[in-house]
Formats: C-alpha cells, sequence, structure tokens
C-alpha cells in the first residue's frame, strides 16, 4: 500500500512536470512562430509579423522578450520625418509672401537704376580716368625713393667686392 501511495505520488509529480513543461514552452501554433535554439534558451520568429524574441528559461518558466529592431526604428523615424516635412510644407504655404515688390517676370537686361547712354557713339568711347596731380606727386616720390634704394645697394655691393679682392 505504502509502494502504491508512493508510486500514485510520483506519477502525478512526473505528470505535473510534464504539464507544466509542456505549457512553458514558447506556443508554436500552426506554424507561426520558427524556433531556433541559442546557448541561453532559443530565439523566436514570428512569421506573420516578423518580430524577433529571445526566449530563456528561469525558474519561473520560459520568458520571451522583443528583439530591438533596428528596421522598425528606421521606419519610424522616416515616417515622423515626413510628416514633420509636410506640416513644414503646409505652414510655408500658408504663409503670405514677405519680399515686397516682388514679380514674377523676369527683369529687363539692363540696369534700370543706371541712367541709359546714348546709342550712337557711346558704345565705341571708353574712358579711363586720369590720375589726379597729388597722385602723380606721390607716384614720383615713390619712384625716387625706390631708385634711390637700389643704387645705396648696388653701392654697397660693389664695395664688399672690391674689398674682399
Amino acid at each position: 500500500m505504502k509502494k502504491l501511495s508512493v508510486m500514485a505520488t510520483s506519477v502525478v509529480c512526473l505528470g505535473g512536470i510534464g504539464a507544466a513543461t509542456a505549457q512553458s514552452v514558447p506556443d508554436i501554433e500552426n506554424g507561426r512562430y520558427a524556433l531556433s535554439p541559442v546557448a541561453d534558451g532559443v530565439i523566436r520568429l514570428d512569421t506573420r509579423t516578423g518580430a524577433v524574441s529571445t526566449c530563456s528559461s528561469s525558474g519561473a518558466g520560459w520568458a520571451c522578450y522583443a528583439v530591438p529592431d533596428e528596421r522598425a526604428a528606421l521606419e519610424q523615424e522616416i515616417g515622423r520625418l515626413l510628416n514633420d516635412n509636410e506640416k513644414l510644407k503646409a505652414q510655408l504655404a500658408a504663409r503670405e509672401p514677405t519680399v515686397t515688390g516682388k514679380i514674377d517676370e523676369p527683369l529687363p537686361k539692363q540696369d534700370s537704376l543706371k541712367p541709359a547712354p546714348p546709342k550712337a557713339d557711346a558704345e565705341r568711347k571708353i574712358e579711363i580716368p586720369l590720375p589726379s596731380d597729388r597722385d602723380m606727386d606721390r607716384m614720383m616720390s615713390f619712384l625716387e625713393q625706390t631708385w634711390r634704394r637700389l643704387v645705396e645697394i648696388a653701392q654697397r655691393m660693389q664695395k664688399d667686392f672690391s674689398g674682399k679682392i
């Protein structure tokens, strides 16, 4: 009798462990999930959504955690930027033009602020402004000083060569 109760207890315990193990394994319903073993559990791929999770067994049972999906994050960021872009375009279109006096017609080829020259001889005539007397005096003074310095350098060099020979 004692043997029978020990066996019954063992069967009940083993049956409970089997049921707990069967319930704690990640659900594979109709081929929705594809499992691949890894060192500390399994990787679960949801074939309907493409979501990837890592599943591991702990003392409390199996737990699955979603793997961060860079593609989803990038698509979310692209969507956010597209929405921001559309909002900014709408705001820009709603603004009143800030430039006053702007026209859509092309401007004339001549500068409208300059007076138009007479057409007969103006195209052939080139005017070059001549320097003033003051400018000429400054230029002559510069040339004289430069010439004097060159002569002084030549004299020093001649003395240096004559002293060495």
